[in-house]
């Protein structure tokens, strides 16, 4: 049996198909086109995406051996599940293992972001620094303010628990409220979306995309924030209408944000790379050596599963739940 990976993941998962299918293996840095990937994929019985791989109905069709999918991220939006169910096509993805991980970069983002570290190391580097200054990069405190995250899933919550030793107050938004001992865990108060824009000195969005998700932060809420309150995007980019948090930043609406996301990934809205009052990552949320390595053991342990006749263990919700 073939199994095709359209982008090279660390050795360690990569090992567990050694010697028993024929592997594939796009080991280039450059992306392959969709193209390339359609004439790819025609033998495969499996294959082995990223995020940022189009896997639509043609895509899909072009696979006529495929019997999985497997997404090498937490995120699938970029798969058609429901035609890939039709076609009985297995999807899977990579839940929990990088859960630590991205709610570390979310931390660095945050203080990145409150305490201005990319302006004052730029500055630092430029030779600017000729001695402490009342007034040098003056940031906010974060101790006693309010967090708010919107999405209380396994990353929100790794968040909150994170929080707890800034000994900030939390509040936060789901779609469904958490049970009263959870919320007794991390000291969290659930309050309603628009609430929170008005209450939260720093947002932070743990959400998937999805049709209900798409531009959720847009124009009317960031309106509702502060103009000395934090947004930030480790989540999805689609979440944020980016055209409208580049005007708020840019009219000082809202004091900053850190965006390790963006909408229309990797291009960024023009005039965003410009602003000094917003952090700008590329997309690194997992990137951590150990969590890497855990992602490629788990996609790779789906395919093996999948390609032996059993049900993979990390199906996506929709396949999960049917």
């Amino acid at each position: 049996m073939k199994v095709f990976i359209t982008y090279k993941i660390p050795d360690k998962g990569i090992e567990i198909l050694k010697g028993k299918y024929d592997l594939l293996i796009h080991d280039k840095e450059d992306f392959l086109t969709k193209n390339e990937m359609i004439g790819m994929i025609k033998d495969a019985n499996a294959v082995i995406t990223q995020l940022r791989d189009p896997v639509d109905k043609e895509f899909i069709d072009a696979g006529k051996n495929l019997k999985i999918i497997a997404n090498y991220a937490v995120g699938y939006n970029n798969i058609d599940v429901e035609y890939a169910t039709k076609k009985g096509i297995y999807v899977t993805h990579t839940p929990g293992v990088l859960t630590e991980a991205t709610a570390d970069l979310t931390w660095a983002l945050i203080l990145s972001t409150v305490r201005r570290i990319v302006e004052a190391d730029r500055f630092t580097r430029e030779g600017k620094f000729v001695g402490w200054k009342p007034s040098l990069f003056l940031g906010s405190d974060l101790y006693g303010k309010t967090l708010g995250i919107i999405g209380m899933g396994r990353i929100g919550q790794a968040v909150a628990r994170r929080a707890r030793g800034f000994g900030m107050n939390i509040i936060y938004y789901n779609r469904h409220r958490l049970s009263k001992e959870t919320e007794e865990k991390y000291s969290a108060k659930y309050v309603g979306l628009d609430e929170l824009f008005q209450k939260a000195d720093i947002i932070s969005l743990h959400t998937p995309a999805t049709p209900e998700t798409y531009h959720m932060v847009d124009e009317r809420r960031l309106s509702l924030m502060r103009p000395d309150a934090y947004i930030i995007n480790t989540a999805r980019g689609s979440v944020i209408d980016e055209k409208a948090l580049f005007n708020a930043l840019k009219e000082r609406k809202i004091k900053g944000a850190g965006l390790d996301v963006y909408e229309n990934e990797p291009a960024l809205t023009p005039g965003l790379a410009e602003l000094d009052n917003v952090v700008l990552l590329p997309h690194i949320g997992s990137a951590t050596k150990e969590t890497r390595e855990a992602m490629s053991v788990m996609v790779c342990e789906n395919v093996d599963a999948a390609l032996s006749g059993k049900i993979p263990p990390n199906l996506v919700p929709e396949q999960r739940n049917k």
